[in-house]
């Protein structure tokens, strides 16, 4: 069983066509569910995965949506903490090639106020991996206690413990964090993560001297692997994947080419689908993560890319089904 401990928010898309009004002030939108935990969620109980979604369900007009949005893909929800603040929003912008921007509003809202106690009690027993990141994980005051869980899980061996930084500059650097305060965060959750799934993107904010071409990223992804994790990914949009290992040769993977919408959702997809992969390889622990074959990584990690390529053809986060995923393998 695979736990996603994060964030829901309201994804609003600009609609493909069409234009802002007569008078240019009034563009359309469809409000679409999304966040990082909720698109691995989601992504994974279309794979037909047992996933348990740790969450804040705030209110407002839209928060009933994301629950069901949840509940269609058989997720469990029940162990979500429903709250008076807030849902979580952010506005869409989308580039020609379909790579997104996003402006968030966020103040105040649910998905950040994670209690000791709430984390305690919402943890499933019998839960083989934790997958936590993006805003929920690095924004306090709930960002504490999604790290001590975290340090818990990975103290006792109980479950695997999986980090996607995902770093949202806007509010890395605003909305009451500072740069500094997210990276001393991010080093504490990567510390004891088992699985860690890493952007381009992100490590040129993380480590901003980090060099952006072939040998610079291989380079990184290798001495990432190193720091801790049993297994570390680098995407970098739609160039190969780099998969480190430590003490191991680093792997390649070139993604499918699909024709894109927009990238919304892709990489948490691809999260799910390399989660679920392990998972049902019966991969749930330490030990059995650092004996994986190459052939089976491999593997794995083709279904993982090939998950993100198909949501990258569909407006939205819209992870495949299983039997998407399968038509689409061949």
């Amino acid at each position: 069983m695979l736990t996603v401990l994060g964030e829901l928010i309201v994804d609003l898309i600009p609609v493909p066509g069409a234009d802002a009004g007569d008078e240019g002030t009034a563009p359309q939108f469809v409000a679409r569910p999304g966040g990082n935990a909720l698109n691995v969620a989601v992504a994974a109980g279309r794979l037909g995965h047992p996933v348990h979604l740790l969450a804040r369900f705030g209110t407002g007009p839209l928060a009933g949506n994301l629950r069901r949005h949840a509940e269609l893909a058989g997720v469990d929800v029940s162990r979500s903490v429903t709250s008076g603040d807030p849902v979580s929003l952010a506005v869409v912008g989308l580039a020609p090639d379909g790579s997104a921007d996003y402006g968030f509003h966020v103040l105040g809202a649910a998905d950040w106020q994670w209690t000791d106690d709430e984390v305690a009690a919402a943890w499933p027993a019998g839960s083989n991996a934790l997958h936590v990141g993006s805003i929920s994980s690095w924004t306090a005051p709930g960002s504490e206690a999604v790290a001590g869980l975290a340090e818990r899980l990975h103290a006792d061996g109980s479950a695997l413990v999986s980090v996607d930084p995902n770093v949202r500059v806007s509010l890395a650097e605003g909305f009451g964090n500072t740069g500094d305060a997210v990276r001393a965060r991010l080093e504490r959750l990567l510390a004891v993560a088992d699985v860690v799934k890493v952007s381009a993107e992100d490590l040129a904010w993380l480590e901003p001297g980090t060099a952006q071409d072939e040998a610079g990223l291989d380079e990184a992804a290798q001495r990432w692997a190193e720091r801790g994790p049993a297994l570390l990914v680098l995407t970098d949009g739609g160039a190969p994947l780099r998969v480190a290992r430590p003490g191991r040769p680093l792997l390649r993977h070139t993604p499918p080419t699909v024709t894109v919408a927009d990238t919304v959702g892709a990489g948490d997809s691809l999260a799910a689908g390399l989660l679920t992969g392990l998972l049902e390889a019966g991969v749930t622990t330490r030990a059995a993560l650092d004996a994986v074959p190459e052939d089976l990584l491999e593997r794995v990690v083709a279904d993982a890319a090939l998950v993100a390529a198909l949501c990258c053809t569909r407006v939205g986060a819209d992870p495949p089904t299983r039997a998407e995923l399968d038509a689409a393998r061949g």
